[in-house]
């Protein structure tokens, strides 16, 4: 078997494989990232590529169709090269930039909708000053050092230690064998003026690091998002506890599966484990190296690192094995893992530098709900709040000051552009808004970045919901209703389906539609989404109207339509004033324990006063659920501003200002 020269357009980038091997492993290999929501199981049909030239070999799939065949298509995981070969990427099969929450107002700028990105981000901040002390996770102190006399010869490491406490009300102290054999020649070499960084980890202060002179003003640290979908890193000055800039990049272990589920699974395999650490480890060093670059920062003036994330991320991040996670009883290696150097991971700070990650409460509440907790500061309020994460598991949490109960709904990935017909992610080309002309029902749309349409993604199919059931296209149930004399409803490979987009003007040269499938595996995810919070309330016996504030977080909830979502049955009938965007709470909250030892404490308090409710064992469970599977409920009583029977429903959600991705 030889080695053969795979060459991917428009990309233009070329490798060399051998015999065999497939595209898609050939494509990530190269840096060309293909979507394959399924882990290249051959099952979602997402990584469609055009065969210009060579010898590829595959296997009969049901995914394409006769005219995809003909043109050459194949599935990249399912296609082995046995030749030189030239591969087209189309742009529905292409991981593009997406958009992902970083800075709020230029995100809102893409889209075209006024933000209040300025207002969260004081907000923000001014809760982080006002709650949290000024003790981040590495702390730099300059010290004039005495030197030794006969009077005062004491060792050069008590030295130092008497010094440190001098300075700061420090208890307990330790330092590595590394520092200890250079101390001596460093200290008499710089004249006894030293820099230390002092690190906080498990409970006690560590010497981290001993510089000559005087580095104390050059002090930074990195919190990270580290998303299912998206990283995102922050660079903050530890003095000033300013945010410097933030950059952000698609997890690029989405080639080996969407959801953490397929993740899992892959990380069974021989070497999974091993690639997808080093996936989330390169993009995190990427974001770093970017970061500092654009800041003329020394990567040794980087001396701390903070990561919030789902559970599966977390352990995925330190090569944890996760396998347990997915297996009854669902139980984490850890929930609170260790303080431990950022070169242990493989993350590139100062070689010396700490690496700390949120606590997480169950394998299906991580890292990232407790950091939302604590940006939120739900567990300091009075009355009843709800914080709501959705993506492909909607995570939610209720409760105040006096307690807190949690849980997951697997909502599916429909929300994610996944499972879906022409779903997409939020990438440049996905359709963010609909509107439907209910008297001739005419489609206006658009898109991110303001080009032709190549799918739809999660927020564009909560519109279209709520806008074919709005104009009576789809009953309750969901259900087309066939006796509309409506051109847009056709007879497509999957049955009845709506189009949004015809294929001439479409980015695929395929239509953009919405089939039956699709809208019924959306009223699945909403139906699990709303019915994850219903539960949640009547264990604590409450009821919507009891909730004081509902916040939406994430990249996803941050651009969610409130009144569609509404009008759908995914977020309960309250008052529109008691919803709140808190953007990236995840990231929010990695920001505030990298900056205060408080905070941090405070993330580890919150886990442990989390109780985590498993819905599948749960059981009002199904009944809930069964209800909730009509648009907006079975229940009408739930959702009274809902009018089925008046304008008053159509008025309020065309004059709707919510935010889309």
């Amino acid at each position: 078997m030889g080695n053969f020269t795979v060459n991917f357009q428009p990309d233009g980038k070329k490798i060399n494989v051998p015999e065999g091997t497939t595209i898609l492993q050939a494509a990530t290999a190269c840096g060309v990232y293909i979507n394959s929501s399924c882990g290249g199981e051959g099952i979602c049909g997402r990584c469609k590529v055009i065969i210009k030239k060579g010898d590829i070999a595959t296997e009969p799939t049901g995914r394409l169709t006769k005219e995809e065949l003909e043109k050459g298509y194949v599935l990249a995981c399912r296609a082995t090269i046995h030749s030189d070969a030239e591969v087209e990427i189309p742009a529905s099969s292409r991981l593009n930039r997406e958009q992902i929450l970083t800075e709020e107002s230029r995100t809102a700028r893409l889209s075209g909708i006024f933000s209040k990105a300025e207002e969260i981000e004081k907000g923000i901040e001014a809760k982080e000053r006002n709650i949290f002390s000024h003790s981040p996770l590495a702390t730099k102190i300059f010290l004039r050092l005495p030197p030794p006399t006969l009077e005062d010869n004491i060792s050069d490491l008590e030295r130092l230690y008497r010094e440190i406490r001098r300075k700061s009300d420090i208890p307990i102290l330790q330092t590595g064998l590394a520092n200890i054999k250079m101390m001596g020649r460093l200290f008499r070499g710089s004249n006894w003026n030293v820099t230390v960084t002092l690190g906080k980890r498990n409970g006690t202060s560590e010497i981290v690091l001993i510089e000559p002179g005087d580095t104390s003003q050059r002090n930074f640290g990195i919190a990270v998002d580290i998303g299912t979908t998206t990283i995102v890193a922050q660079l903050l000055d530890l003095n000033s506890r300013k945010a410097l800039g933030t950059k952000a990049t698609h997890n690029q272990q989405a080639t080996y599966g969407d959801d953490v589920i397929t993740r899992i699974m892959y990380a069974e395999k021989s070497e999974g484990l091993e690639k997808l650490h080093h996936l989330v480890i390169d993009a995190i060093n990427g974001l770093i190296s970017a970061l500092i670059e654009e800041h003329n920062i020394n990567l040794n003036e980087v001396t701390a690192v903070m990561c919030a994330g789902n559970m599966t991320m977390i352990h995925l991040l330190l090569k944890v094995d996760p396998t347990y996670l997915r297996i009854e009883p669902y139980v984490p290696t850890a929930n609170f893992m260790p303080v431990v150097r950022a070169a242990e991971a493989g993350i590139k700070i100062n070689p010396r530098g700490l690496l700390a990650c949120l606590p997480g409460v169950s394998s299906y509440v991580g890292a990232d709900i407790v950091a939302g907790v604590l940006a939120s500061g739900i567990d300091e309020e009075e009355k009843p709040c709800l914080l709501i994460d959705i993506g492909t598991n909607g995570e939610i949490v209720l409760g105040n000051r006096e307690y807190l109960v949690c849980c997951s709904s697997s909502a599916g990935p429909a929300f994610e552009g996944s499972g879906v017909k022409c779903g997409v992610r939020a990438m440049e080309g996905a359709i963010q808004k609909v509107e439907i002309d209910p008297s001739i029902y005419t489609v206006k749309y658009s898109t991110i970045g303001g080009i032709k349409p190549i799918g739809i993604c999660g927020s564009g199919y909560i519109d279209c919901l709520c806008e074919l059931f709005r104009t009576g296209i789809i009953d309750r149930s969901g259900k087309i209703r066939k006796d509309r004399n409506i051109p847009q409803i056709k007879e497509g490979s999957e049955g009845l389906e709506f189009v949004l987009a015809e294929a001439e003007e479409s980015a695929t040269g395929e239509d953009i539609v919405i089939t039956q499938t699709d809208i019924t595996n959306l009223i699945l995810s909403k139906g699990a989404i709303y019915t994850a919070t219903s539960v949640l309330l009547k264990k604590v016996g409450l009821k919507p109207g009891d909730i004081f504030r509902i916040y939406l977080a994430g990249g996803f909830g941050n651009y969610l339509n409130i009144e569609k979502s509404i009008c759908i049955g995914l977020l309960p009938d309250v008052s529109r004033e008691n919803f709140e965007y808190i953007g990236n709470s995840s990231l929010t909250g990695a920001k505030f324990a990298l900056l205060s030892y408080d905070a941090m404490m405070k993330a580890r308090e919150i886990a442990r006063r989390m109780t985590y409710i498993e819905l599948s064992v749960e059981p009002s469970f199904m009944n809930e659920y069964t209800g909730s599977l009509f648009l907006p409920h079975t229940d009408l009583n739930l959702f009274p501003t809902v009018n089925l029977k008046h304008n008053s429903m159509i008025e309020n959600v065309h004059n709707c200002s919510g935010k889309y991705p």
